[in-house]
């Protein structure tokens, strides 16, 4: 029963990490597997090991990092992302169901049976992520006139890198990730409806002082 639940939660780790950045995850076992014994890829994910495919994904990782700081192009990367986003969780979350790290002792196992279910998963959560962090960052970019790309977008990939390392070396911190990802969202969330309600009461003031009446706004 632990080793189901490790699995999981290294699974969904990964896919979420890749709804934040596409490429880490899939570098990350790439890397480990290639160099260390941390982690061994199942037979049908070793290309993530092979030089080329490493150096694809770096090259790619390196594009993201640039793109993904400067305003108005991070959110047209976002928009490409949609795609390449989901589809890395998926993978990510394929290869981590079969694969044997140091904390799964019977990789495969939670989903042996059926194995589309991990990569459905992986997509379906990386997804409600990158739906978050593209939701998000309009917000930011408003409120902090664009300077606050590049310090949200440092902080998401350095999340994402914490979160990788967190599924495969230490899977029950995945939950406080969540946790903590969900609170961030959510307090975001709050921030932009008061800001949208302060707007409102300045504008409809400044309606009222052009006309001379008195409003009174309760909270």
């Amino acid at each position: 029963m632990l080793g189901y639940v490790l699995e999981l939660l290294t699974g969904v780790g990964l896919a979420t990490s890749a709804g934040l950045n596409a490429y880490i995850p899939l570098l990350l076992l790439g890397v480990l597997d290639r160099f260390t014994n941390l982690i061994t890829l199942p037979p049908g994910w070793t290309w993530l090991e092979n030089g080329w495919v490493l150096a694809i994904l770096a090259v790619l990782l390196a594009i993201e990092v640039v793109a993904d700081k400067i305003p108005v192009v991070d959110h047209i990367n976002d928009v490409v992302q949609t795609f390449v986003r989901p589809t890395a969780g998926g993978l990510a979350f394929g290869a981590a169901s079969g694969a044997q790290t140091v904390t799964v002792s019977n990789p495969g196992d939670f989903f042996s049976s059926n194995q589309w279910v991990p990569i459905v998963a992986g997509i379906l959560i990386s997804f409600i992520v990158h739906s978050m962090k593209a939701a998000a960052r309009p917000v930011i970019n408003a409120t902090t006139a664009g300077f606050g790309a590049p310090v949200a977008s440092t902080a998401e990939d350095a999340f994402s890198v914490a979160m990788s390392f967190a599924a495969i070396l230490f899977p029950f911190l995945i939950i406080f990730f969540l946790v903590f990802l969900l609170w961030v969202f959510f307090a975001m969330r709050r921030r932009r409806k008061r800001k949208k309600l302060e707007k409102a009461e300045r504008e409809a003031l400044g309606r009222a002082a052009h006309d001379g009446h008195t409003i009174e706004f309760r909270r």
